[in-house]
C-alpha cells in the first residue's frame, strides 16, 4: 500500500460500498484503487465497535481517528535525530564571520562518519533554516502608528559653483495599514532635520497618527531600554507638540518596525532606480524628483489587488488621523554675537559666517535661526536676514552690506569675458563687435577687463545711441582701446557722416599701353 493517504471523501465511499456489500475487487475497480488499499481500509473501519451506518454519521475528524489509530508509526531514524540535535548550532555557527556550511559538515562528519552526506546536510539545514525563519502576519489598525527610518544608501547632488558632490541621507515614513509613506532627502542626519523632516511629512499626510515608532536611532532615543526608552528632550516636545505617542523597537530587531523596512526596499525600487542617472543641482530639486517617484508610486495598484495605496489612505486612513496642529514645531535658536570688521557674524554651531551692513561694525546683535533662516536684530530691529548656510566655515553676504569700495572688487571678481559680451550686445552688435576685438587683444584677456569695462561706462554717459556709433566708426581702424572710443565721444565724431574713403590715383588711358597680346 502507498505511504499516501486518501482522501475523506473516498474514505466515505468504500464505507458506502462496503454498506451495499461490494467486494474489495469491485470497490477496488470501482474507486481505481488497488485491492490491498481497499482491504487495509475495510479492516479499519470494521474491526472497530462502530457499525458502518455509524461510521457514516461522523464527522471527518472524528473518522480519521478511527481509521488511522492503528496506522504504524514512522520508526526513528539515528541520523535525522543526530542532526536535528545539533541543528541550532549550526545555524548559529553560520554567523560568525568566514564559518560556511561546507566546513560544518567537515566537522560533523569527523564526529559522526555515517552521518549524511553534504547534499542532504545542506537540504536539511536549509529547511530547519526555514522553520526557524517563520514570520508573522501583524494586522495594523488605520492611522494607529507612522513607522521611520533611514535608508541604508544615500542620493546626492552637485554643487554648480564648485562642482562639489553633497550625499544626503534619506528618511523614510509609512503607515503600515495603507502602506502610504513619505521620502525626503535631508541635509544631514542631525536631529533639527529630522525634525523639519518629520513635520514635512505630517503635513504630507495631512494628520497625525496616534504612535510614532523608530529604531533605536541616537537622533531618537538616549537610552535603549526593551520597555521604557528614554527619548531627546527635543523628540519628546515635538511628540507633546504634535500629540503623538513616542516609541522604540527593541534593540536589534529590526522586525519590530518590519512595515518601514519593506518600504526601504520599495523606496530603492520605486525611487532610487528610475532617478540613478539623473543629475540634481540642489537638494530642493532632487527632493522634487523624489515627490513625483513617489506619488507614481502611490497610485500603482497593489498586486493582485484593485486598489493602491494612495486609495487605500484617502478613503480608510486619512479620515481617522488626527488634526495637524496649528503650527508646525520649529526649533528657533538665539545667540549673541559681536559684528566683526569684516562685517560679519559667527554662528558656532557650523561656524558659518553671516553679513550685516557694514555700519554695525563693533555693534553686538542677536541672531535669531533654524534649520532655514537667520535673522540678525539690533535693538528689537531686523537689520538683515539670510537663508541658513551648512558649508562649515562658509560666507554668506548680501551686496548690499558692503562698503562701495568692497562692492566695486566684488563686482570686480565676477567678471568674465562672456559677462563684457553680454553686456555689450544689450547695447548693439557693433558695440559688441568692439568688445570682441579688444578681448581679443591680449593674450591674457583679463588684461582688458578694466578697459570693457570703461568703454560700457561711455555708454552711461553719452546714451548708447552714440556708444553703438562711436564703436562703429572705431571700427573702421584695427586698433581697440577704451581711449580711441572716449575720443570719438568727446570730440562729436560719432555724430559726422562716415569717413570718406581717400581717392586712389588711376592710371589714364591712352595708345601707348601694352596688353597681354604684346608678350605672346
Amino acid at each position: 500500500m502507498s505511504n499516501k493517504l486518501i482522501t475523506m471523501q473516498i474514505l466515505r465511499s468504500i464505507i458506502q460500498q462496503l454498506q451495499r456489500g461490494f467486494s474489495h475487487r469491485r470497490i477496488a475497480r470501482e474507486l481505481q484503487l488497488s485491492r490491498n488499499t481497499v482491504k487495509h481500509y475495510a479492516l479499519q473501519l470494521t474491526s472497530g465497535t462502530h457499525s458502518l451506518e455509524a461510521l457514516q454519521q461522523m464527522n471527518d475528524a472524528d473518522l480519521s481517528v478511527i481509521v488511522h489509530a492503528k496506522a504504524k508509526q514512522l520508526q526513528t531514524n539515528p541520523r535525522r535525530t543526530v542532526f536535528t540535535s545539533r541543528t541550532d548550532y549550526f545555524l548559529s555557527e553560520l554567523n560568525r564571520t568566514g564559518v560556511t556550511r561546507l566546513l560544518l559538515w567537515q566537522e560533523y562528519k569527523k564526529e559522526h562518519p555515517a552521518g549524511y552526506e553534504y547534499a542532504k546536510f545542506c537540504h536539511l539545514l536549509s529547511t530547519q533554516k526555514q522553520i526557524n525563519g517563520a514570520t508573522m502576519h501583524f494586522e495594523h489598525k488605520p492611522a494607529e502608528v507612522m513607522m521611520v527610518d533611514f535608508a541604508g544608501d544615500n542620493l546626492s547632488y552637485i554643487v554648480k559653483e564648485t562642482g562639489e558632490v553633497i550625499s544626503c541621507p534619506v528618511l523614510v515614513c509609512v503607515l503600515p495599514y495603507s502602506g502610504y509613506s513619505y521620502v525626503s532627502a535631508l541635509i544631514n542626519a542631525s536631529l533639527v532635520h529630522v525634525v523639519k523632516a518629520l513635520n514635512e511629512c505630517l503635513v504630507y499626510f495631512q494628520g497625525v497618527p496616534q504612535n510614532f515608532k523608530s529604531d533605536n536611532m541616537k537622533q531618537i532615543v538616549t537610552k535603549s531600554c526593551r520597555y521604557e526608552p528614554t527619548f531627546t528632550d527635543m523628540m519628546q516636545q515635538w511628540a507633546l507638540h504634535n500629540n503623538i505617542i513616542l516609541l522604540a523597537a527593541r534593540v536589534g530587531k529590526p522586525k519590530d518596525k518590519a512595515s518601514v523596512e519593506n518600504q526601504v526596499k520599495l523606496t530603492y525600487q520605486r525611487i532610487y532606480a528610475p532617478l540613478r542617472d539623473k543629475i540634481f543641482f540642489s537638494l530642493e530639486e532632487l527632493n522634487k524628483s523624489i515627490r513625483e517617484q513617489l506619488a507614481e508610486h502611490h497610485r500603482l495598484a497593489f498586486q493582485r489587488k484593485a486598489y493602491s495605496r494612495y486609495d487605500c489612505f484617502t478613503n480608510e486612513e486619512k479620515p481617522l488621523l488626527q488634526s495637524l496642529p496649528f503650527s508646525s514645531y520649529v526649533i528657533r535658536h538665539r545667540v549673541e554675537a559681536k559684528v566683526q570688521k569684516n562685517y560679519h557674524i559667527t554662528l558656532g554651531e557650523n561656524w558659518n559666517h553671516y553679513s550685516v551692513p557694514f555700519s554695525y561694525i563693533g555693534k553686538k546683535v542677536n541672531a535669531v535661526y533654524d534649520t532655514d533662516t537667520v535673522e540678525i536684530y539690533y535693538q528689537h530691529q531686523r537689520i538683515a536676514l539670510h537663508k541658513r548656510s551648512y558649508k562649515k566655515h562658509g560666507y554668506t553676504t548680501i551686496k548690499e552690506h558692503m562698503p562701495e569700495g568692497h562692492q566695486r572688487y566684488f563686482e570686480q571678481r565676477g567678471w568674465t569675458a562672456e559677462y563684457f559680451l553680454t553686456q555689450a550686445q544689450k547695447i548693439g552688435p557693433y558695440t559688441n563687435q568692439y568688445i570682441k576685438g579688444m578681448l581679443e587683444g591680449k593674450r591674457f584677456t583679463e588684461q582688458t577687463y578694466n578697459g570693457c569695462l570703461g568703454i560700457l561706462r561711455l555708454g552711461k554717459a553719452y546714451t548708447g545711441l552714440r556708444l553703438e556709433a562711436a564703436c562703429k566708426r572705431a571700427l573702421k581702424g584695427n586698433s581697440y582701446a577704451y581711449k580711441i572710443v572716449s575720443n570719438i565721444l568727446s570730440g562729436n565724431l560719432d555724430q559726422l557722416g562716415a569717413p570718406e574713403q581717400p581717392t586712389l590715383f588711376n592710371m589714364p588711358e591712352h595708345d601707348n599701353l601694352r596688353g597681354p597680346q604684346a608678350y605672346d
